[in-house]
């Protein structure tokens, strides 16, 4: 989704990545607004099929979207929407993924291998894609080099550290996202 009118540019975006990555953290971090969260208590049924490897402490998940707004400067307004991270909710992410024009990707050092999936899935649905790993404080630290090899990472897809919990930090995350979509969006697209 891209609209522009006289006042504001309105922009859909995805904020993607796997169980537990720090994607809920995220949208509340930005948000402008009160944002929507569909989090609930992990039940023990959850525990046969949700691999909490990595994030032993997590006692909620999100069940649909989160959803979140933050206004750029030049009045360009991002819907933020979060998409859930378990594969049992990949049916939800077609209809989240309509009319996007590109997703932020959460990885976590602790289990990059989780990742794939979720970039498969963005890159099936035709989305350009930044990755954001989100900065843990008990996860290992790699130099952005091999963070991109490890990733397998075209050598155009943004990549930069985050805190999650930081709004600074995802402000500047999403921000590298929103460049290089804009560097890649026809220019008839981008003026009205």
């Amino acid at each position: 989704m891209y609209l522009s009118g006289t006042d504001q540019t309105l922009v859909k975006l995805l904020v993607a990545g796997p169980f537990g990555v720090g994607k809920t953290t995220l949208i509340r971090a930005l948000s402008e607004t009160q944002p929507l969260h569909t989090e609930e208590v992990m039940t023990q049924s959850g525990a046969f099929v949700d691999d909490l490897a990595g994030v032993r402490e997590k006692t909620t998940t999100t069940v649909a979207i989160d959803f979140g707004r933050l206004t750029l400067p030049g009045d360009l307004v991002l819907y933020l929407f979060g998409t859930p991270g378990q594969k049992r909710f990949r049916p939800l992410w077609q209809d989240i993924a309509r009319g996007a024009l590109g997703a932020l990707v959460l990885a976590d050092t602790r289990r990059l291998a989780d990742s794939f999936e979720v970039m498969d899935i963005i890159e099936e649905a035709g989305l350009r894609y930044a990755v954001a790993v989100n900065t843990f404080p008990d996860a290992p630290n790699y130099d952005s080099e091999k963070l991109r090899e490890a990733l397998d990472l075209h050598p155009e897809t943004p990549l930069v550290l985050c805190d999650a919990r930081d709004r600074d930090q995802s402000v500047d995350a999403l921000i590298s996202l929103v460049g290089h979509v804009l560097a890649h969006t026809p220019q008839e697209n981008q003026n009205p």
